[in-house]
C-alpha cells in the first residue's frame, strides 16, 4: 500500500512538474512574441508615424513662411 501511494505521488508530481514546465515555456514564448511584435512596431510603425508627423510639421512651417513672405 505504501509503495502504491509513493508511486501515485511520484506520478502526480511528475505530471505537475511537466504541466508547470509547459506553462512556463508557453509564457516564455508568449513574452518573446510580444517583445518581437513591440520591436516590429517600434522599428516600422513608429518611424513611419514620426516621419509623417515631421513632414506635416515641415509643410505647415513652409506654408506659414510663404504666407508671411
Amino acid at each position: 500500500l505504501l509503495l502504491h501511494l509513493m508511486v501515485e505521488l511520484l506520478l502526480y508530481l511528475l505530471v505537475d512538474l511537466m504541466l508547470y514546465l509547459l506553462v512556463d515555456l508557453l509564457l516564455h514564448l508568449l513574452v518573446e512574441l510580444l517583445l518581437h511584435l513591440l520591436l516590429l512596431y517600434l522599428l516600422v510603425d513608429l518611424p513611419l508615424y514620426l516621419s509623417v508627423d515631421l513632414l506635416l510639421h515641415l509643410s505647415v512651417d513652409l506654408l506659414l513662411h510663404l504666407l508671411v513672405e
